[in-house]
């Protein structure tokens, strides 16, 4: 009987720093931004501030699309699997596009990704 006592109090000893080790080093890892996904038509461009102001359809609620150098840009018919490689400028107002990326402050998309969806020519 004192043998087991011995030997769960060696074992607590050795693994109790180990753990305080592992808790600690969670703790100290920096939050990890929240990936967003918004999608709606364009509604203003801002090539100044390099953003996108975009209108969820169907509703009032606007968030800002931020974008950068490291920004890709894609356009893409629904369902389709090929992808074309854009640049910002083929973007327009009324268009409908899909950010991807972080939303690090409320309201405001940081885009890794900007997708237009184009439509089929009836």
């Amino acid at each position: 009987m004192v043998k087991k006592q011995l030997i769960l109090l060696f074992a607590l000893v050795l693994t109790f720093p180990l753990a305080a080790v592992v808790l600690a080093h969670q703790a100290a890892a920096p939050a990890k931004a929240k990936e967003a996904r918004w999608e709606g038509r364009v509604v203003l461009i801002d090539k100044a501030g390099s953003s996108l102001k975009v209108r969820k359809v169907g509703g009032t609620l606007e968030k800002t699309c931020a974008y950068d150098t490291s920004t890709k840009w894609v356009s893409q018919y629904h369902a389709d699997k090929k992808v074309n490689d854009i640049d910002a400028g083929q973007v327009k107002e009324k268009d409908y596009v899909i950010c991807k990326g972080t939303e690090e402050k409320a309201g405001v998309v940081q885009a890794a990704l900007i997708s237009k969806r184009l439509s089929h020519s009836q």
